[in-house]
């Protein structure tokens, strides 16, 4: 295979790894909640940065994984039960509610972290170069690809081999049944809410370590998130996998071939799926 057709492919399949963890997250709350969360950017942004301070205090990467991953899904508990809990099911009131959110985060990065771009540094052991049919790759980029289908064969079996999971697919086909059933759908309104927080600020820390970290990176994230949720439908985390795997690789593919017009070939589609089937590929009416 060509060396530079091989390194657009992986690029592709490195940035669908990371858009996947995003998304995946976004389009569970989603499905389960009807609550399109637009501070979901704001919150991969800030995990990148408490990343970058925890990684600065200990050096210890998978740390700062675990320790941003947490504290996002503690966000994400305070936004669901304190801010979200007096406007759910008013539409208008929690897209502004979130994107008002989205921008006080912004703003205390700004703040705290300041407005040059950061990142992580990437442990050495998980950034050997590797050599595929000729081509040195960084580790680091294959890692995420394969730590994203981790996160999907455990999202897969957390949703279709436990009884949680259960309750959550019936949750987001039917919440008033599940209800009638004496589930508290509240409390599993909240453990969702943490669970895509905890994806957002893991995918912030090793977005952090694979580019750079800056105030307007999570609007660009939020956006590619939502065109993924749009292709593959709100509340399949399959479709979020097709999706992201579609915009990754068009988005390589446009940026090597044709950068002007790579947004064009990334929102082309995402505009003639919802004219044709306004859910997404694989969602359900909802």
């Amino acid at each position: 295979m060509n060396s530079m057709l091989l390194m657009i492919i992986l690029n592709g399949l490195t940035q669908a790894g990371l858009l996947f963890m995003i998304a995946s997250g976004l389009t569970l709350a989603f499905g389960l909640m009807k609550v399109v969360n637009l501070a979901h950017g704001a919150f991969y942004l800030l995990g990148g940065f408490v990343g970058v301070t925890v990684f600065r205090i200990t050096e210890i990467w998978w740390l700062a994984l675990l320790v941003c991953g947490l504290f996002l899904s503690l966000v994400g508990l305070f936004m669901e039960k304190v801010l979200l809990v007096k406007v759910r099911g008013d539409m208008l009131s929690e897209t502004l509610l979130t994107v008002g959110f989205s921008t006080i985060i912004a703003d205390l990065t700004l703040f705290i972290w300041g407005g040059r771009p950061l990142s992580i540094p990437t442990p050495d052991y998980l950034n050997p170069t590797i050599q595929l049919f000729g081509l040195y790759y960084p580790g680091f980029r294959l890692f995420i690809l394969l730590f994203s289908i981790f996160i999907g064969l455990l999202l897969f079996a957390l949703l279709y081999k436990t009884k949680l999971g259960s309750i959550i697919r019936a949750g987001v086909d039917d919440r008033e049944i599940v209800a009638a059933m004496g589930i508290n759908i509240n409390k599993l309104f909240s453990l969702v809410f943490m669970f895509s927080g905890f994806l957002a600020g893991i995918a912030g820390v090793i977005g952090g370590s694979y580019l750079s970290l800056q105030v307007g990176t999570d609007v660009r994230y939020l956006v590619l998130a939502l065109v993924v949720v749009v292709i593959g439908g709100m509340g399949s985390v399959g479709g979020a996998a097709i999706g992201a795997l579609f915009t990754g690789l068009v988005l390589s593919f446009g940026n090597a071939y044709l950068p002007h017009l790579s947004y064009l070939f990334t929102f082309a589609p995402m505009v003639i799926i919802l004219a044709i089937r306004p859910r997404g590929i694989f969602g359900r009416e909802i």
